[in-house]
């Protein structure tokens, strides 16, 4: 199911602002009238009146990686010290690489949390791109703790820094529910760039924002985070398998990679799955 951009969100003008207002909605969903039921509602359709009482954690989760021929899919899920952390975050194609690698450090700063995650091109083949997407985001929520997920390592290890009990107050650590799909546990918000909820994960806990990497701050910090650290593994690619480019075009299907493909065939960094017609 595909979800359309919730009406409050709307006429957001700064990834700031939609950090903002996500917060309140999450703070107070029972003021949001027809918006409730994109949160704390059960598969049931009732609706947690704790939630109207608690402060909750918004965490944005982002992936790189969906179209390239080549190298893993990277998730990261990212919770903000606070809206306005860092105010220069913002949808990480919008920025340069130079201007990427040189906020990296500062939005980790920006992060109470976060968690970078990947399913390999292996996991890709087998269970195809969308499948593992939710893998790594699952994976990312599973390093914070996000209770209920039970994910095998990922093949590039997991880089993490806290987890949602560090930055949550006791009474609202996800280690009091009694279940992560149970609506009487409101502590986490899970916005999700694009019009899809992850699969695996409780649907009542999820938000899909379309565009979210432009308009919710702690989005636009997942999506940095997952960007520099996936260019950074197709560099090391690169040195691996000199000539294909890896370093440039980030396994993407660029003229000059699919040249070096034909001059010097797939390596075991290719994706199976997603070999061009013209090849």
């Amino acid at each position: 199911m595909k979800f359309k951009l919730p009406a409050f969100l709307e006429n957001i003008e700064s990834p700031v602002e939609g950090e903002v207002a996500l917060r309140k909605f999450a703070a107070n969903p029972l003021a949001f009238g027809g918006d409730l039921d994109l949160f704390s509602a059960g598969a049931n359709g009732a609706h947690s009146e704790s939630a109207a009482e608690n402060s909750a954690i918004v965490v944005g989760i982002d992936e790189v990686g969906r179209g390239p021929l080549a190298g893993p899919v990277v998730a990261c899920a990212a919770v903000l010290k606070s809206p306005d952390a860092l105010l220069t975050l913002n949808d990480s194609k919008k920025l340069s690489r130079p201007k990427r690698e040189a906020m990296f450090d500062a939005v980790k700063d920006a992060c109470a949390c976060y968690a970078i995650a990947s399913a390999s091109v292996e996991e890709i083949d087998e269970i195809n791109i969308l499948e593992a997407d939710f893998l790594a985001m699952r994976r990312a929520l599973q390093a914070l703790g996000f209770p209920g997920l039970n994910e095998t390592a990922p093949e590039i290890p997991i880089e993490v820094k806290g987890s949602f009990n560090a930055v949550m107050p006791d009474s609202l650590s996800p280690r009091t529910c009694s279940g992560a799909a149970s609506p009487s546990c409101p502590d986490i918000l899970i916005a999700v760039d694009g019009n899809l909820k992850i699969r695996g994960v409780p649907a009542e806990k999820q938000m899909p924002i379309v565009k979210g990497d432009g308009r919710i701050a702690s989005i636009s910090a997942a999506s940095i985070l997952a960007k520099v650290f996936r260019d950074r593994y197709m560099d090391k690619l690169e040195e691996l398998y000199p000539g294909y480019g890896f370093d440039k075009h980030a396994g993407y299907g660029t003229k000059a990679h699919l040249d070096a493909i034909r001059r010097q065939g797939f390596t075991p960094a290719h994706r199976k799955s997603f070999h061009p017609k013209s090849l």
